[in-house]
């Protein structure tokens, strides 16, 4: 969902081409964002087609609604992505769906809009929520986390080596004053952090960090993927584009289950062979090798430049 406007989708054509969209087919858009992808599918499909877009931010489904609600070919459902299952059920074809979108992670609007609280480089409310109506803010997390639960989440979701110096520094800062805006947030880890690493705001990874808790965006990610083998008709494809290693290391894992490899031999403790259980038959395939923006998509929109798309097929 990092599109810098609904103009420029990241990898568009390659998303088009992994998809092979049919005039007639049925896809999915589970993260519509600000309708680029679903713009380029609804260019290919004909009257028989069928699109169904799906957003968990008011805004988005806003956009969806004002751009695309008029399309009888159109539908439009405000829910998270991790609701395949259910969105498939209530909405889906019997078959399955021939494609199916999921572009991760925040999208530039969001990002774009101080008051929605993602980014570091404008003053806003600490929300960080991509549902707004949902869960708990940013601010009311840190607001009540104890500083090892801050440390945990700077560190598995942001890969941040400063973690407990940072988490030290949030504990210390509230107890003084709330904090309850972006820019507050942001210099008191500048404060904490020993060293500036070049061409990277000290807060970069602990915004993330906190932005993939409050969403809840690897579990959501995980149901998602859960459903995809259930959703999908016999050929039909997913496409996901990732911007983050935590990511695209659960796709990769993800698909690798579900096209039946598994090791060979598997080894105790110490280094005895143990019997391996078989796994459940395949049911998805790789289709071709993960894909990277070209040079001149990330120099038109910088942000595409940590996507990655990699695209699986359902077997018959």
């Amino acid at each position: 969902m990092a599109a810098t406007s609904p103009h420029q989708p990241v990898l568009r054509d390659a998303v088009l081409t992994a998809l092979a969209v049919k005039t007639d087919g049925a896809y999915l858009d589970a993260t519509f964002g600000r309708g680029g992808h679903a713009a380029a599918i609804l260019e290919r499909l004909g009257e028989q087609g069928r699109l169904v877009l799906v957003d968990r931010d008011p805004e988005a489904i806003a956009v969806a609604r004002s751009r695309f609600g008029e399309d009888e070919r159109v539908e439009i459902v405000r829910a998270d992505f991790s609701e395949l299952a259910r969105i498939a059920r209530a909405s889906g074809p019997e078959r399955g769906f021939d494609g199916v979108l999921l572009d991760l992670g925040v999208s530039s609007p969001q990002l774009d809009d101080a008051a929605r609280g993602f980014s570091f480089r404008q003053s806003g409310p600490l929300d960080m929520r991509m549902d707004p109506d949902q869960g708990e803010s940013a601010a009311d997390w840190l607001a009540r986390a104890d500083e090892r639960e801050i440390a945990d989440v700077l560190y598995q979701y942001g890969d941040e080596r400063h973690s407990r110096r940072i988490a030290r520094a949030i504990v210390a800062a509230r107890a003084e004053a709330a904090i309850d805006t972006t820019t507050r947030l942001a210099e008191i880890i500048a404060a904490a952090m020993p060293r500036r690493e070049p061409d990277q705001h000290p807060a970069t990874r602990s915004f993330q960090a906190i932005r993939i808790h409050i969403n809840d965006e690897l579990g959501a990610l995980d149901e998602a993927l859960a459903a995809l083998p259930d959703i999908l008709a016999p050929a039909g494809r997913a496409a996901i584009i990732s911007f983050h290693s935590l990511e695209d290391r659960r796709v990769k894992r993800f698909l690798r289950a579900a096209a039946g490899r598994t090791p060979a031999i598997e080894r105790d403790s110490r280094g005895r062979a143990l019997p391996v259980a078989e796994g459940p038959a395949p049911s998805l395939r790789a289709v071709g090798r993960p894909l990277t923006a070209t040079d001149e998509e990330v120099a038109a929109n910088p942000r595409a430049r940590s996507a990655r798309l990699r695209v699986m097929e359902r077997l018959p």
